[in-house]
């Protein structure tokens, strides 16, 4: 899987974020221990949450 970076999570929309989020767990969950991909999903997914954290209205 591609590295999704801060930025591009800043430059999509939520709808794509949840999709990409989505596809990043599946990723990690599928792909071995250690592999270069397993740590670009994980990345990925720390990136989109954060993204959808700051996107999230404020109480």
């Amino acid at each position: 899987m591609k590295l999704v970076t801060k930025f591009e999570a800043a430059s999509r929309s939520t709808a794509e974020l949840h999709g990409l989020l989505r596809e990043a767990f599946n990723v990690f969950a599928a792909a071995p221990r250690g592999s270069i991909e397993r740590r670009n999903a994980l990345e990925s997914m720390h990136n989109i949450e954060a993204e959808l954290a700051s996107r999230a209205p404020s109480l």
